[in-house]
């Protein structure tokens, strides 16, 4: 991902500098506009940019190859977070403070970007969403993360019918150890979000960005 991906931003350039940034990461087979109707339900302290992934994905797009899929790479994903990395190098400055937010393989793409570099982002939030095996890839900087102990918020259905139970095995094991971690579960909502959970996320983002 050389060039600069798409973006939108629930804010003008020129109405965007000194404010907290948070950036949203859709969902495999979504695109940028998937997770932006959510903006208004945020406090509005934050600019908000919900960024496009690189690959396309049947009507949509995605981060990386799925698991399943013979393509599927850490390079494929560590590619698409270097190319989020150097945007978010273009942006960072006019901001207080960068926050990541990814649902379902966008919590892959935020969580990725944190372990290359904790120190960057004030908190991530993963909703219905699961955190990669790495095995000793070079990218992930887990020990500096687990130093760190970064503010993390997920979100998830005990119910949800995509995520595989050995993802969401891992992604609790390796949240407990390497982040201050935030999990709250929810019944109903599947594979998806609800009015409950965005409250949630709306009070750890006051509580542990905006204080």
């Amino acid at each position: 991902m050389s060039e600069s991906p798409k973006v939108l931003w629930s804010r003008p350039e020129s109405e965007r500098a000194g404010t907290p940034l948070l950036v949203l990461f859709h969902g495999y087979g979504a695109d940028e506009a998937d997770l932006f109707g959510l903006a208004g339900q945020l406090p509005a302290e934050f600019t908000v940019a919900s960024v496009q992934a690189p690959l396309q994905a049947g009507p949509g797009r995605a981060w990386f190859p799925l698991r399943t899929d013979l393509s599927y790479t850490l390079d494929s994903v560590t590619d698409a977070a270097a190319g989020v990395e150097a945007w978010l190098d273009s942006v960072r400055g006019a901001h207080t403070s960068v926050t990541l937010f990814g649902f379902s393989q966008g919590m892959s793409m935020a969580t990725t970007l944190l372990r290359h570099r904790p120190a960057d982002y004030a908190a991530v939030v993963g909703l219905s969403g699961f955190v990669v095996e790495v095995d000793g890839h070079p990218y992930f900087d887990d020990a500096a993360t687990a130093a760190a102990k970064p503010e993390v918020f997920w979100g998830r259905d005990q119910a949800d019918p995509v995520i595989p139970a050995s993802a969401v095995e891992y992604t609790n094991t390796w949240l407990r150890a390497h982040t201050e971690l935030t999990k709250v579960l929810y019944t109903g909502i599947w594979h998806g979000i609800n009015a409950q959970e965005m409250a949630h996320v709306g009070e750890f983002l006051r509580h542990k960005v905006l204080n």
